[in-house]
């Protein structure tokens, strides 16, 4: 089988392309990464040189194609289902993709106001109404998540599975703004944070030139 090659931003900012690596990371998967620097004069060429979407992540696997997160970690679920990235409970399983999609397509106040960046710790600015009600529909998930289908594990489904993968970023963009979170979402923090794919993603980003603010 062809190996697979991933295309990635830099990995202090771009939360989007956070979430596929994470899967195939923690699916043990071999792959290579063909990085691009973001906000750079030739960011767009070279993308463009991997994918006609003009966009990262995007994933490459012999004649396949795939340029969305959601997307990509859902092929990689299917094509390597040994690897339980998601849950094996029907009901489980179909509330997760739920919790995925919704972090995939929303979230819009949060992710404006609050942007990803490992490297830094930001004083939390003040919140758009908006952003506050993201926040808050984060962490309700989070909770009812944890309570409901977490009793296998420390993460939303007990094991780590796709789910996990959407709302990393979130987790870190919650500790560069040191927003306060209850005790199970902060469980829940310390648990993504300890994931060796997450402790080598941001090891990687913090030895990341900053890009400015």
């Amino acid at each position: 089988m062809a190996r697979l090659t991933l295309a990635i931003g830099n990995k202090n900012h771009s939360s989007w392309s956070l979430r596929p690596w994470l899967a195939l990371k923690a699916a043990g998967v071999a792959f290579d990464e063909y990085p691009v620097a973001l906000r750079q004069p030739d960011s767009k060429a070279r993308i463009l040189a991997f994918s006609p979407s003009g966009k990262v992540p995007a994933l490459k696997h012999g004649d396949l194609l795939l340029w969305d997160s959601l997307s990509i970690c859902e092929y990689v679920a299917e094509t390597y289902p040994q690897t339980g990235l998601w849950p094996v409970d029907a009901a489980a399983r179909a509330v997760a993709r739920s919790v995925a999609a919704e972090m995939h397509s929303g979230f819009m106040g949060l992710r404006r106001d609050l942007s990803m960046d490992i490297q830094r710790r930001l004083p939390l600015p003040d919140l758009a109404e908006d952003t506050r009600a993201d926040i808050a529909r984060v962490l309700a998930v989070w909770n009812e998540c944890r309570a409901t289908y977490g009793q296998g594990g420390a993460f939303l489904f007990g094991r780590f599975s796709v789910a996990d993968c959407m709302y990393a970023p979130v987790v870190t963009r919650f500790r560069t703004y040191g927003y306060g979170l209850d005790a199970v979402c902060q469980a829940y923090s310390d648990a993504v944070f300890a994931h060796p794919a997450m402790v080598e993603w941001c090891k990687a980003a913090e030895a990341e030139t900053p890009l400015p603010l």
